[in-house]
Formats: structure tokens, sequence, C-alpha cells
């Protein structure tokens, strides 16, 4: 994955876990990507 997927990606993640009221790890697991993912 490149590094815009990969920014994208975060942004993503972060946007589902600020909007659904889940937890980050439920979302990242969820998506199928890994916390140190999200941690970068």
């Amino acid at each position: 994955m490149g590094p815009k997927r990969a920014d994208e990606l975060r942004l993503d993640v972060a946007r589902i876990a600020l909007t659904s009221g889940l937890m980050w790890k439920q979302v990242a697991d969820d998506l199928g990507v890994g916390m140190s993912t999200l941690n970068k």
C-alpha cells in the first residue's frame, strides 16, 4: 500500500470511528486493518 493510500485509509477509519461511536479497535477489526496502521 502506498503512502497516499495509507493516509486515505487512516482518514477514513478516523471518520468512521469518530462518527459511529465504536471503539477504534472495533473499527480497525471490522475493516481488516491493524491498530499499528492507525497509530502511524
